[in-house]
């Protein structure tokens, strides 16, 4: 495969979709976040909010809670079905062409089989607070808290599917901290490394 891909994979408010978006604009390929949900959605037939909650994210946060929820007798779930779809959906955009995929594990899928620059950002909690609000607005519960609990089922999906250790620095090949660098900056080192 001679395509370029660049993933990104993010701590929960660190600007990493931003920057992926950004960086996919600069170098002119596409960037495919939102994108990936209705292409999932479309081939798998849950709607595009059903694959926006559950298709990058455990139910509780828990491994051990996901390796046992919502799965029918013989072990297999509906998020299994979604997996395999985003499998095949990621593996096919790679071959389509030079892009930017943020999340989903492709750092994970597409290994091996790409020639991909694997990037994790992220960021200290303070910084990340104030992205989320500034982003998203307030909610009942505090941006900490969120941060947290979105970090945390992250990590067990990705430990889930992957046998892997979502954050960990030996997974990728570069890892920025947004809070220090600031976006543009992030920007304008993955600009160049690609």
């Amino acid at each position: 495969m001679a395509n370029r891909i660049m993933t990104i994979s993010r701590e929960f408010g660190s600007g990493g979709r931003t920057i992926g978006k950004e960086v996919a604009a600069r170098l002119g390929i596409p960037c495919y976040d939102a994108e990936l949900i209705e292409k999932i959605a479309g081939e798998s037939g849950f709607s595009k909010e059903y694959v926006a909650e559950w298709e990058e994210a455990t139910v509780s946060g828990s491994l051990f809670a996901h390796a046992f929820a919502d799965r029918d007798y013989s072990g297999h779930s509906f998020q299994d079905d979604l997996w395999a779809i985003q499998n095949k959906i990621i593996l096919e955009l790679a071959q389509k062409g030079s892009c930017v995929i943020v999340g989903r594990c492709a750092d994970y899928i597409l290994r091996g089989k790409a020639d991909c620059l694997r990037v994790f950002i992220h960021s200290d909690m303070e910084s990340r607070a104030k992205r989320i609000v500034e982003q998203y607005g307030e909610r009942g519960e505090t941006p900490q808290k969120r941060l947290k609990d979105k970090d945390k089922r992250r990590a067990a999906y990705y430990q889930y599917y992957t046998d892997m250790k979502w954050g960990a620095v030996e997974n990728y090949d570069v890892t920025l901290n947004s809070g220090v660098l600031g976006i543009e900056k992030c920007v304008d080192t993955l600009e160049k490394l690609f």
